[in-house]
């Protein structure tokens, strides 16, 4: 149990009883299409900047373990790669999306390909937006905080997370997470300062780090941090992006947001990168490093404080997964649903509530299956990646297009080579990669091959025989 303090659970239960307000708030609204789906395209620079900021933090216990184990490589795995991704959005996609007068991926996709890359960018969009490695994190802080087993946690998790939403859509998830935004600074604030006014720095300058805490690959190869530049530019079709971006006031909203976002994010990651450096110095021994935040916090805030650093953590958390739960439900219900059955585009908000708690479902059963947060970051980002890169990227540039036929063979071709890959890992002994190739090098290569072949066939078609 994280606290035997009234005090601490009332913060706890406050901040529920907020969620449960805004859900009631929201019950007999009916929101048309663009402000359930887009919150109206209305949403002013403050609130894109606190919900794109709160929006990626859902794995703040992995940090939390990576920082313990390999020290400030945190920050050049975590941090770094994810920076320059969301400038490249920022200066090359963020006005694109926002004037490009679509809704989703997908329409951008069946915009320029038709609608079979629209429906394999489908299943792309809803492989990464599935929140499974945040409703596994929140599962497990759950199950810390209860002494409760980790099945019933998790099933809570998903729920608790995205009940809210189910009315009042983005403009729910917008409105909250501006509430989350500012609970996860305070709460990390709060011990940063305590940490600071109890044991100075010495901890961090005595010998109480070991030596490869203080290296930039943190006591791994080249490779293991490498690899984590090319996963990071999912930020470039990351939907979260695309749908702040298209819900943005107007075009430079978008651009404006994103790069706030980043100054945002590096004050975060610097401090839980500092949090974590404390908690493997005060804790050397400690069982289960994914604890390394919770436990740091217990030894070190007084009560009110404590519980305050606790909601923050469960506030970084379901910020994320409303946001990418949403998302999932959105994909499901709009893009898939409604893109291959019809209808009156009116049902899709009632379309979405049903696929918010199907995508909560299969959060929930992917997060029991896959008990490693870093691994789900690696290995989803890794499949969806290669999919959504180049077809995205060449439609929203408007140059260097394929045609339809020729999309969709640059988007089946590299989903099923980093599924191979990741299916022979499983049947290797040790867990090589094949070839010693990450999956995500396998799948960009395959995308990249179809683009070359391409235009080099077109180039061919034009040359007079």
């Amino acid at each position: 149990m994280f606290s035997t303090s009234p005090l601490d659970w009332g913060l706890v239960a406050l901040y529920f009883g907020v969620l449960a307000a805004v859900w009631l708030r929201a019950l007999g609204r009916r929101a048309g299409v663009e402000d359930y789906l887009l919150a109206g395209r209305r949403i002013t620079l403050p609130a894109f900047v606190a919900t794109l900021v709160s929006t990626w933090y859902g794995g703040v216990l992995g940090i939390g373990e990576y920082t313990w184990r390999h020290g400030v490589s945190n920050w050049l795995v975590f941090g770094v790669p994810y920076y320059v991704g969301a400038l490249l959005f920022a200066l090359l996609f963020a006005r694109r999306a926002r004037g490009a007068a679509v809704v989703t991926i997908p329409d951008l996709l069946e915009r320029h390909y038709g609608r079979g890359p629209a429906l394999v960018g489908s299943l792309a969009v809803f492989i990464t937006t599935t929140p499974a490695a945040y409703v596994l994190v929140l599962g497990t802080l759950f199950a810390a905080m209860t002494g409760w087993p980790a099945v019933p946690c998790i099933l809570a998790a998903a729920a608790l997370s995205i009940f809210y939403v189910d009315r009042g859509g983005l403009r729910a998830v917008v409105f909250t997470d501006q509430i989350q935004f500012a609970l996860m600074y305070a709460g990390f604030g709060v011990l940063v300062a305590a940490l600071v006014a109890s044991h100075g720095a010495a901890p961090l300058r005595d010998g109480a780090l070991p030596a490869t805490h203080w290296t930039w690959h943190g006591g791994n190869g080249a490779a293991a941090v490498i690899v984590w530049y090319f996963i990071a530019l999912s930020a470039l079709v990351d939907p979260a992006f695309w749908q702040r971006a298209s819900a943005a006031r107007d075009p430079e909203t978008a651009r404006r947001g994103v790069l706030w976002s980043i100054a945002f994010w590096v004050l975060f990651d610097l401090m839980t990168t500092t949090c974590g450096l404390y908690a493997r110095a005060l804790l050397p021994g400690l069982a289960d490093p994914v604890f390394a935040f919770p436990e740091l916090a217990r030894a070190t805030l007084p009560p009110v404080a404590l519980g305050l650093f606790f909601v923050g953590l469960i506030a970084t958390v379901m910020s994320t997964i409303d946001s990418y739960g949403f998302l999932a439900a959105t994909t499901l219900a709009r893009d898939v649903w409604w893109r291959l059955r019809g209808g009156p585009e009116e049902r899709i908000p009632d379309h979405t509530r049903v696929a918010l708690w199907l995508s909560g479902g299969v959060a929930a059963w992917l997060a029991l299956a896959r008990r490693s947060v870093v691994d789900l970051w690696h290995d989803l980002g890794s499949i969806t990646t290669p999919v959504l890169l180049l077809p995205v990227g060449t439609a929203l540039l408007g140059r260097f297009r394929l045609g339809p036929r020729a999309t969709l063979a640059a988007m089946l071709l590299p989903f099923a080579v980093t599924l191979g890959w990741l299916a022979a890992r499983a049947r290797t002994p040790g867990g090589a990669w094949p070839f010693s190739i990450e999956p995500i090098y396998a799948g960009l290569a395959a995308s990249l091959a179809v683009y070359v072949a391409g235009h080099v066939r077109a180039r061919l078609e034009e040359v007079p025989r």
